[in-house]
């Protein structure tokens, strides 16, 4: 079952999904018996960071404030940039979560940080769940999110924009777990993927595995597929 959990899941998780098999087995022993076997989930690797000295053309005030809950879907929704190491060079991935359902609602990759590619993700997530005016859209006070054209462009969509404060990650943790995750489960775990391979490593993770498949705990061990439906 370890495996096929691609390795990922630590003791909680197991005992969740145990106990979903009907198997009565406390988190102690399960514990106990993967460290006896050896199983345990993979480590989390340092990150590089990419926006700490932008310029900001605009600022906007912490709305979000680290409430990392929301009532429903499409009310709340935090945005990031992350870069990725391959053995080509870097790739910039940004994406914008759902604070409802942890659902990754819209992504953009591409070998630029640039304000495009944050317009290009944002434009997806809108086509993707068509979010009612008055959304709260969270990010940091990076050049591209704090650009005239990005702010500009959440007016239009009658979103509150809302931004941590300068250099602290904290502000947006929802995001940053989600990077951590992505990068510790599926894109770090041995050698250095192909720009191509990062690509499709993201595609059928973000779209697959950890929509259907992945148990989230603040979700209270249910995939963000499954959140989204029994609560809606």
């Amino acid at each position: 079952m370890f495996q096929q959990k691609k390795g990922v899941y630590g003791s909680p998780r197991m005992h969740q999904e145990l106990r979903n098999q009907g198997r009565k087995h406390s988190i102690k022993r399960v514990a106990r018996l993967m460290k006896q076997a050896g199983l345990s989930a993979l480590p989390k690797r340092r990150k590089k960071q990419t926006n700490a000295q932008a310029i900001r053309e605009e600022r906007r005030a912490n709305v979000l404030k680290q409430h990392f809950q929301a009532a429903g879907p499409d009310l709340v929704w935090v945005a990031d940039i992350t870069a990725i190491r391959t053995r080509e060079g870097w790739l910039y991935l940004a994406g914008i979560l759902d604070l409802f359902s942890r659902i990754l609602v819209g992504w953009a990759i591409g070998p630029c940080a640039d304000e495009e590619l944050v317009q290009t993700a944002l434009s997806r997530s809108v086509a993707h769940r068509h979010p009612g005016t008055g959304l709260l859209h969270h990010s940091d006070q990076g050049s591209q999110y704090s650009s005239a054209g990005y702010q500009q462009r959440l007016r239009e969509l009658g979103f509150i924009s809302s931004m941590s404060r300068r250099g602290n990650c904290y502000d947006n943790a929802p995001m940053e777990s989600f990077w951590a995750t992505l990068k510790k489960e599926c894109l770090y775990r041995e050698a250095l993927m192909s720009k191509k391979q990062v690509r499709q490593t993201i595609f059928s993770s973000v779209e697959g595995f950890y929509l259907h498949h992945r148990r989230h705990s603040a979700l209270g061990y249910l995939t963000p597929a499954q959140f989204e439906a029994l609560m809606t």
